[in-house]
């Protein structure tokens, strides 16, 4: 029996920088459903610049971002551009059929790391 894995963790390469100077690095994000992609073309904010649909979306599917209470529009404003890119790679990698991750671990300093893997024949 196969089990789906809708939740991925991941690690920001800079990080949110909170009110406090707090960095929030570490976070959670979940596969996609077709409310997350329709219900924020409601929004008027989308609506005035269609650019914004991808904040909106991110903030929807990014579950937790460190000790923050809620992952908000305005979080995702606030996040340095390499880390909203990551999230936005991270996104459409999670979210495309056949795409799946390994955690491994470093043989030599036991870091752990993801490894993408492809799906044969597709």
């Amino acid at each position: 029996m196969d089990i789906l894995q809708t939740e991925f963790n991941f690690t920001l390469p800079k990080g949110y920088v909170d009110e406090t100077g707090t960095i929030h690095k570490q976070g959670v994000m979940r596969l996609a459903t077709a409310a997350d992609e329709i219900m924020p073309l409601r929004d008027s904010r989308v609506q005035q610049n269609p650019v914004y649909l991808t904040v909106i979306l991110l903030s929807r599917v990014v579950t937790s971002l460190g000790g923050l209470k809620m992952v908000t529009p305005r979080v995702i404003e606030d996040l340095y551009t390499s880390d909203f890119a990551y999230l936005q790679e991270m996104y459409n990698r999670i979210n495309q059929n056949g795409a799946n991750v390994i955690k491994t671990k470093c043989p030599k300093c036991e870091h752990a790391f993801d490894v993408e893997t492809e799906t044969l024949g597709e």
